[in-house]
C-alpha cells in the first residue's frame, strides 16, 4: 500500500507476530475472530493507527491498541514498537483456569491420561481432599 499510516488487517495481524501465517489471520478474519471497535472485520480492512483489535484465541480474547501500521513481518524484539497489549487482566486470569482446569475436564477421545497428566491430577485434588485430615485427626483424639 502507498499509505504509511494504513495496513490490512491480515498482513498487520502476521507482520506483528499474533498470528504465526498470514493464511491463519486472514482465516481468523473471515471466521469473526477478529473484530475492531465491535465490529467483526474482513481481511482487506485496511487499519489505523489509534485503533484497538479484539482477536478471540479461546478461551481468552485479546486487546491490541495499533501504534504502528506495517505489512512486513518484524523481529520480535521490536513488537512493542508495533502495539500495546491493553487485553483485560481477567482475560489472564481466564486463561490461567483453564490451563490448570484442563487435566481435570479432559475432552472425550483423548485418550488415556498419561503418567504426567495423573500426577499432575494427583498434585491438584489431594491437597483439597486429603490436606485438612492430618489436623483433624490430631484433633480429635
Amino acid at each position: 500500500m502507498a499509505d504509511i499510516n494504513q495496513a490490512r488487517i491480515d498482513k498487520w495481524l502476521w507482520a506483528a507476530r499474533i498470528f504465526k501465517t498470514r493464511t491463519i489471520a486472514a482465516d481468523a478474519c473471515k471466521n469473526g475472530r477478529v473484530t475492531i471497535n465491535g465490529v467483526n472485520v474482513k481481511p482487506s480492512r485496511p487499519l489505523k493507527v489509534g485503533e484497538v483489535v479484539d482477536v478471540k484465541k479461546p478461551p481468552v480474547t485479546y486487546s491490541f491498541k495499533v501504534l504502528k501500521c506495517i505489512e512486513q513481518r518484524v523481529g520480535a524484539k521490536l513488537v512493542p514498537e508495533i502495539y500495546e497489549n491493553v487485553t483485560d487482566p481477567k482475560q489472564y486470569e481466564l486463561l490461567e483456569m483453564s490451563r490448570i482446569s484442563g487435566f481435570i475436564d479432559r475432552a472425550r477421545g483423548t485418550g488415556r491420561p498419561t503418567k504426567k497428566d495423573r500426577r499432575a491430577m494427583e498434585a491438584f485434588t489431594e491437597p483439597v481432599m486429603f490436606g485438612f485430615d492430618d489436623d483433624w485427626d490430631e484433633e480429635d483424639e
